[in-house]
């Protein structure tokens, strides 16, 4: 990062905080900070723009830890300055980490839009369709690579409650963009119902799902994913065609 960056740089990384600040529902610390020098934005270029933020909530009410994005070597529409936006004059690649923690998870895994795409389900269970209603979900991350969920989940016909918990392996998808669970393994309850462990575990990738996690103008493709105990971390490459301004 600059030390004392130039009043067109100053200017510059408070719009695309500001641009940023506003596709996200939350927002607890972001910084954004572009490296060049005068002559350069005079002719094009920026030597870095890197972003670091901590507490963002996306969209469906996912929150990320930490995040972070550099990009290098970007090519710029030197005029766009002058109205304190960075107008890309080509794609560029950033490279990005993203950190997740448990409370995260369990925050969108107990959220409204999770426990609406839930219930919207019929799951057959002894062989008859029956409409879920998750009371509690606990989401975790014990380590050794895993990801655990034990879960409370209400029959709505009659009322009756079950314990669904299993664990599992995440996995990078082929085309980088989401992530699957494999090696699942049933807690001491035995499964239930096979429709709705694949509901849950459906839901589970659904909300690692890379996309969530795009901005306008950026996608994500996950080049590694590591599970640690109480947070996982994505590291991804990023394809940006904007940066938001304000």
């Amino acid at each position: 990062m600059s030390d004392n960056p130039g009043l067109g740089e100053q200017a510059l990384n408070k719009a695309a905080e500001i641009g940023l600040s506003s596709q996200l529902d939350e927002v607890e610390n972001l910084d954004v900070d572009i490296t060049t020098d005068p002559l350069k934005i005079v002719q094009g270029e920026v030597d870095e723009v890197t972003i670091e933020g901590e507490g963002l909530v996306m969209q469906k009410d996912l929150r990320m830890e930490e995040f972070e994005m550099q990009m290098t070597n970007i090519a710029i529409n030197p005029l766009s300055v002058a109205f304190g936006k960075i107008e890309l004059t080509k794609p560029t690649e950033a490279h990005t980490r993203v950190v997740l923690t448990e409370p995260d998870i369990n925050r969108a895994f107990n959220s409204e839009y999770v426990r609406s795409q839930l219930q919207s389900q019929k799951i057959h269970i002894n062989g008859q369709l029956k409409t879920i209603e998750p009371q509690e979900v606990d989401f975790r991350l014990p380590g050794d690579g895993k990801v655990a969920l034990n879960a409370s989940i209400k029959l709505v016909e009659t009322g009756e409650n079950k314990q669904v918990a299993f664990s599992a392996i995440p996995k990078i998808s082929s085309n980088g963009k989401s992530v699957t669970l494999e090696n699942i393994e049933y807690g001491e309850s035995k499964e239930i119902s096979p429709d709705l462990t694949k509901a849950l575990v459906n839901q589970t990738s659904e909300i690692l799902n890379l996309s969530n996690f795009d901005l306008e103008g950026m996608s994500l493709q996950v080049n590694q994913l590591k599970v640690e105990v109480g947070k996982l971390i994505l590291e991804a490459e990023a394809y940006v065609e904007k940066i938001p301004s304000a």
